[in-house]
């Protein structure tokens, strides 16, 4: 099958392999094949929305380049309070004093961190550690220590405040976790900050503007 690439504007609580299965078993369905080659070029975490890029047949075998393309993010935070998963996967569980924390500082420190940074990957996450996924570690409270990785973030833009839940944007290079950027950002700011919602809006030029959900994908395929 010649394949193509489809743009998808992923819901909440779907993971990207959900929507990757959902695409192939409907593909197989309607052409009534036996098998199809379908994968995605960079996942997006359970609790985030947006931008997926599907490839199916022959066009899987360009994934690769759409995986090393940059991403946009927007979203928002909460400040004073930190998870560990970094996210609302899990509940809050250290609190800490925002009495100091005023915009100049804000916006100062997200200064900061534009440009080339070391970043390390949450405990909850695909990241393997000695073979094994890292978050089947932490769920089952077993203390992780992952590797820094060098990442680059283009811009990083507190676009909105309404104390304790600032929105940003951010530019970044692949292979960075949005989660611990913004636990980072928590720890500079002498505090502590967690991941409230997320929204990937492109992957290089692919704008989530250009996107269909799932089910809308389904009723208009015609090729």
């Amino acid at each position: 099958m010649k394949g193509e690439l489809i743009l998808i504007d992923k819901d909440i609580n779907w993971t990207s392999f959900d929507v990757v299965s959902k695409i192939r078993n409907f593909i197989k369905k309607k052409f009534n094949l036996k098998k199809i080659k379908v994968g995605h070029a960079g996942t997006l975490d359970p609790l985030a929305t947006g931008l997926l890029i599907i490839c199916y047949g022959k066009m899987t075998k360009k994934i690769d380049s759409f995986i090393g393309l940059d991403k946009s993010y927007s979203g928002k935070m909460v400040i004073g309070s930190s998870t560990p998963s970094y996210d609302l996967e899990t509940k809050p569980n250290v609190f800490y004093q925002t009495d100091h924390i005023n915009k100049k500082l804000i916006y100062e420190k997200a200064e900061e961190f534009v440009g080339e940074i070391m970043q390390k990957p949450p405990i909850f996450s695909a990241v393997k550690k000695n073979g094994v996924r890292s978050y089947k570690l932490a769920r089952k409270g077993e203390q992780v220590n992952l590797e820094k990785r060098k990442i680059t973030i283009r811009d990083f833009k507190i676009t909105e405040i309404n104390f304790p839940e600032l929105s940003f944007e951010v530019d970044c290079s692949k292979g960075t976790y949005i989660r611990s950027l913004i636990n980072d950002f928590g720890k500079a700011l002498k505090s502590g900050a967690h991941l409230t919602e997320l929204r990937r809006t492109k992957i290089g030029e692919f704008s989530v503007n250009d996107s269909l959900k799932i089910m809308d994908f389904i009723k208009t395929f015609k090729s």
